[in-house]
């Protein structure tokens, strides 16, 4: 019997770890920019820059899961910008993802001009992380620093989207 639950534990062990296995990876801001900072679709965007090293980016992680489920029905996409390093990707990233079975989108930004791009995203952004942007349309909000609380995050996005 112990060996049967091994077995099915592997099993979907293995089947978990599965879902992560390639990230859209943009050198450019520009290009990135393009496909999720500036969209007038209907959609609230939750844009989220984080890495996998940066203890408060994941500490809050949860909380945009949280946030997607809740409102993915409701015309809500919510992005997850790692800027992690590129050479630990399948080290670390992927394991990550599947790990604590993220299901918001991720994208990987490896645009070495970041003196250039933080200003594009924010002028008042320093380039610490974690940041996130909520915007529908002309209506922004830019948020420097973590969330505390699931509910704070979720006061901004209502901010934002209704």
């Amino acid at each position: 019997m112990k060996g049967f639950l091994l077995s099915v534990f592997l099993l979907l062990s293995v089947a978990a770890s599965a879902q992560w296995t390639k990230l859209t990876s943009y050198d450019k801001y520009d290009e990135m920019a393009q496909e999720y900072m500036d969209r007038d679709d209907g959609y609230t965007y939750v844009i989220n820059y984080w890495a996998t090293w940066c203890g408060p980016c994941v500490k809050e992680l949860p909380y945009f899961e949280q946030l997607l489920k809740a409102y993915s029905h409701d015309k809500t996409r919510v992005i997850l910008v790692s800027l992690d390093f590129p050479k630990k990707v399948d080290s670390k990233l992927l394991p990550f993802l599947n790990k604590h079975n993220i299901q918001s989108e991720v994208v990987i930004l490896d645009d070495p001009k970041s003196n250039i791009w933080i200003d594009k995203v924010d002028l008042s952004w320093e380039g610490a992380i974690p940041v996130t942007i909520i915007y529908r349309g002309e209506k922004r909000v830019f948020w420097d620093g973590e969330f505390d609380t699931y509910e704070d995050l979720e006061k901004l996005f209502l901010s934002i989207h209704n």
